[in-house]
Protein backbone atom coordinates (compact mmCIF):
# COMPACT_ATOMS: atom_id res chain seq x y z
CA UNK A 1 0.00 0.00 0.00
CA UNK A 2 1.13 3.50 -0.57
CA UNK A 3 1.95 6.04 1.98
CA UNK A 4 -0.36 8.01 3.98
CA UNK A 5 1.05 11.40 4.58
CA UNK A 6 -0.17 14.12 6.88
CA UNK A 7 -1.44 17.43 5.57
CA UNK A 8 -3.11 20.36 6.65
CA UNK A 9 -6.67 19.10 8.35
CA UNK A 10 -6.45 15.93 6.08
CA UNK A 11 -4.72 12.59 5.36
CA UNK A 12 -3.90 11.67 1.69
CA UNK A 13 -1.80 9.53 -0.77
CA UNK A 14 -0.19 11.49 -3.54
CA UNK A 15 2.55 13.56 -4.22
CA UNK A 16 1.23 16.39 -2.70
CA UNK A 17 -2.06 17.48 -0.85
CA UNK A 18 -3.25 19.35 -4.35
CA UNK A 19 -2.30 16.15 -6.25
CA UNK A 20 -3.89 13.20 -4.43
CA UNK A 21 -5.19 9.79 -5.27
CA UNK A 22 -6.92 9.08 -2.16
CA UNK A 23 -7.74 11.34 0.96
CA UNK A 24 -9.72 12.58 3.85
CA UNK A 25 -10.20 15.12 5.06
CA UNK A 26 -11.72 16.70 8.89
CA UNK A 27 -12.12 19.94 10.49
CA UNK A 28 -12.34 21.65 13.78
CA UNK A 29 -16.27 21.86 14.85
CA UNK A 30 -15.24 22.82 18.65
CA UNK A 31 -13.68 22.36 21.78
CA UNK A 32 -11.36 18.98 20.79
CA UNK A 33 -13.68 17.82 18.26
CA UNK A 34 -13.25 17.36 14.51
CA UNK A 35 -15.65 16.22 12.00
CA UNK A 36 -14.63 13.67 9.35
CA UNK A 37 -16.02 15.72 6.25
CA UNK A 38 -15.08 13.63 3.39
CA UNK A 39 -13.23 10.62 2.40
CA UNK A 40 -12.30 10.54 -1.48
CA UNK A 41 -10.23 7.25 -3.38
CA UNK A 42 -9.41 7.49 -6.71
CA UNK A 43 -10.76 4.30 -8.66
CA UNK A 44 -7.06 2.95 -9.32
CA UNK A 45 -6.82 2.56 -5.74
CA UNK A 46 -10.40 1.17 -5.05
CA UNK A 47 -10.54 -2.01 -4.03
CA UNK A 48 -7.60 -2.22 -1.91
CA UNK A 49 -9.17 -1.09 1.38
CA UNK A 50 -7.62 2.45 0.93
CA UNK A 51 -10.66 4.39 2.51
CA UNK A 52 -10.27 2.34 5.20
CA UNK A 53 -6.85 2.89 5.98
CA UNK A 54 -7.49 6.44 5.77
CA UNK A 55 -10.32 6.59 8.37
CA UNK A 56 -7.77 4.77 10.80
CA UNK A 57 -5.58 7.09 10.47
CA UNK A 58 -7.73 9.86 11.66
CA UNK A 59 -8.58 7.71 14.38
CA UNK A 60 -5.17 7.24 15.01
CA UNK A 61 -4.46 10.79 15.11
CA UNK A 62 -7.79 11.81 17.53
CA UNK A 63 -6.41 9.25 20.07
CA UNK A 64 -3.15 10.82 19.87
CA UNK A 65 -4.35 14.74 20.23
CA UNK A 66 -7.26 13.22 22.87
CA UNK A 67 -9.62 14.47 20.18
CA UNK A 68 -13.04 13.26 19.64
CA UNK A 69 -14.89 12.94 15.99
CA UNK A 70 -18.26 13.60 14.18
CA UNK A 71 -18.47 11.32 11.03
CA UNK A 72 -20.30 13.37 8.56
CA UNK A 73 -19.12 11.97 5.52
CA UNK A 74 -21.43 8.58 4.92
CA UNK A 75 -18.43 5.91 4.42
CA UNK A 76 -17.10 7.55 7.94
CA UNK A 77 -20.63 7.29 9.26
CA UNK A 78 -20.87 3.26 8.08
CA UNK A 79 -17.13 2.42 9.40
CA UNK A 80 -18.23 3.96 12.51
CA UNK A 81 -21.02 1.67 12.87
CA UNK A 82 -18.88 -1.67 11.53
CA UNK A 83 -16.08 -0.83 13.79
CA UNK A 84 -17.72 -0.90 17.79
CA UNK A 85 -14.47 -0.76 18.70
CA UNK A 86 -13.47 2.07 17.26
CA UNK A 87 -16.05 4.44 18.65
CA UNK A 88 -14.72 5.42 21.69
CA UNK A 89 -13.61 8.49 19.83
CA UNK A 90 -16.96 9.37 18.51
CA UNK A 91 -18.22 11.91 19.84
CA UNK A 92 -21.53 11.22 22.07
Amino acid sequence: MAEILKGTQKFYIGDSEDNYSAEITFSNVGNKVISIDRTYVSDELRGQRIAQELVQKVIDFAREEDLKIIPTCSYAKTFFEKNPADQDVLNK
